[in-house]
């Protein structure tokens, strides 16, 4: 039998499955496969030979393959991309999958969550916005530098002398937006004219000044491009002013009158600040624009590149205006049709990254920045539906209805699907986490409250965190280690709760100083045990001091 040296390669390229041998022997280690072959080929054509050469050729494909296996494993990983959905105001309870009696339905949602994990014990770092922005980019308790809000035209809170998220995946190659409400300051002395005073500080809503005391023409620095994002595009507050659209560092549909609101929101108040807006603005066009520039944004993205898409939603947030084809679809008034409109959006997102090609290389995180606002009571009585679920309280409350929130990962191959995980978890981990992700150090000084929780996302190991000081304002702190949890003030609640609400649900009063609950036991924290536990609430008070004295907890 004769075996020709083309034949010979064709063995030898399948048996080593390699790509890229084709007819040729260039490879050292191929050469000298063939070249031991050919000797044993040499002893003759007989049977014996040539099961002696075909022996041979799978010991060599098999060496071929493992070195193969091991160049692979030498090889750098392609970065993932990362995507990170913020809606604003949306409860526990306000996801389809994670409430049983829901009366919202959230399609895109649920698949996300069957498509990756959910986590049920997952927080925001305030029960309002502002605080857990600061929280989620610098990987740091808000607290540890101021508790409320940024208002109307206030200057930028995050830190320069820290590093943000997007700051550091830009120094792992990434490609970095932010589409949506920023809603953490901007310079805007720096586009003031001389004299410009705001008109009504006195009052409960600040900040409105004249459209002319600004020049909208100038860059205004502060904002998303000085603090690590390539680009931005957005409306920064949607009940904020200036009621106009943003485009990297600029205002580009200048405000020159003041604000009109004309038409009834589907629910709740227009709770809009006055000030400079566009004429006719239309708050009813702000997700479907944000929405659309999200997804033209990754259709520019190209698989050389990573990149890092921060999306904060201004919805379900108030004003509540579902565009037309989600109005009446919900059986949960004009917020829930506006949570609908949420969830086609974040389903559109997804879409734009299958039909990129993106979706099997990208991490997707969605969450929220607190829990709902308190227009969650009345829809409880009205609808039947408890945007806070289980939970006790709403926006702004230390109990645990003001900020755990709804926190789905998805990335395929790493997260596993269909998961649901109980484990502590913090928007605040996302910094040390997507840092382990992409394999970037962390600078010191930087995400100091803040720990990896990769091995947990992935399923590998429990949470890396099993404490966790919550806040809202000044006044008050709670600590949760494990199944406890102590609210240092005398109610949990800070949003005002309807008269008729504790005593149809099962709550009383407190005649405590604090109160202690075991939520293994009570997840709605009902059976306050601050007197029961003497020992349990001078441990945790003691705890609260530490973390609180501390300038760094991982």
């Amino acid at each position: 039998m004769h075996i020709s040296r083309r034949a010979l390669l064709r063995t030898t390229a399948a048996a080593s499955g390699s790509r890229g041998l084709g007819m040729q022997a260039d490879a050292p280690q191929e050469r000298i496969c063939v070249g031991v072959i050919e000797v044993c080929l040499r002893g003759g054509n007989d049977s014996v030979a040539h099961q002696r050469a075909r022996s041979v050729v799978t010991v060599a494909g098999l060496l071929l393959m493992a070195q193969a296996v091991l160049q692979a494993s030498d090889a750098p990983p392609h970065k993932p991309n990362i995507v990170i959905l913020y809606a604003d105001d949306m409860g526990y309870g306000d996801l389809g999958v994670q409430n049983p009696d829901s009366r919202i339905p959230t399609p895109h949602l649920d698949q996300l969550a069957a498509q990756g994990t959910r986590f049920t014990d997952a927080h925001s770092s305030s029960g309002v916005c502002t605080p857990s922005r600061y929280a989620l980019l610098h990987g740091r308790y808000h607290w540890r530098k101021f508790h409320g809000i940024v208002d109307s035209f206030d200057p930028p809170v995050l830190d320069s002398e820290r590093t943000t998220l997007p700051e550091l995946l830009k120094a792992k190659g990434y490609k970095t937006a932010c589409i949506g409400k920023w809603h953490l300051g901007w310079d805007w002395n720096m586009i003031q004219r001389p004299g410009a005073a705001p008109i009504g500080r006195a009052k409960k809503a600040p900040g409105g000044f004249p459209a002319s005391d600004f020049d909208w023409g100038k860059p205004i620095p502060g904002g998303p491009l000085s603090h690590g994002f390539d680009f931005y595009f957005g409306d920064d507050v949607p009940n904020f002013p200036p009621y106009a659209w943003f485009e990297n560092d600029r205002v580009i549909t200048e405000p020159n009158v003041p604000l009109a609101t004309p038409e009834s929101t589907a629910e709740g108040a227009w709770e809009a600040r006055p000030g400079p807006s566009v004429k006719d603005w239309d708050f009813w066009a702000v997700m479907p624009k944000l929405t659309e520039r999200a997804i033209e944004w990754i259709g520019r993205q190209t698989q050389d590149e990573p990149f890092f898409l921060y999306f904060p939603f201004t919805s379900p947030h108030a004003p509540i205006v579902p565009t037309p084809e989600f109005v009446g679809k919900s059986q949960a008034g004009g917020f829930g049709d506006f949570v609908m409109q949420t969830d086609h959006t974040v389903g559109r997102v997804l879409q734009a990254l299958q039909d990129g090609g993106f979706a099997d290389n990208t991490l997707v995180i969605f969450t929220s920045d607190n829990g709902p606002e308190h227009y969650a009571y009345e829809r409880v009585r009205k609808f039947h539906h408890r945007s806070m679920g289980p939970l006790r309280g709403v926006k702004r409350d230390l109990w645990e209805g003001g900020h755990r929130v709804p926190f789905i990962a998805r990335w395929p191959g790493k997260v596993p699907a269909g998961n649901v995980r109980g484990g502590l978890l913090s928007q605040i981990d996302l910094f040390a986490t997507i840092a382990t992700v992409v394999g970037a150090d962390i600078p010191p000084g930087t995400a100091e409250d803040s720990y990896s929780q990769f091995a947990f996302l992935t399923g590998e190991s429990s949470s890396a965190r099993d404490l966790l000081v919550h806040n809202t304002n000044a006044n008050g702190y709670a600590i949760r280690r494990g199944d406890w949890v102590l609210i240092a003030a005398k109610s949990g609640g800070i949003t005002k709760v309807p008269e008729w609400f504790d005593p149809a649900n099962g709550y009383t009063s407190n005649p405590h100083p604090g109160e202690l609950y075991n939520l293994h036991d009570d997840l709605g924290q009902k059976h306050n045990l601050y007197a029961e536990h003497p020992d349990k609430v001078r441990e945790l008070m003691d705890e609260l001091d530490n973390v609180r004295g501390k300038g760094q907890v991982r």
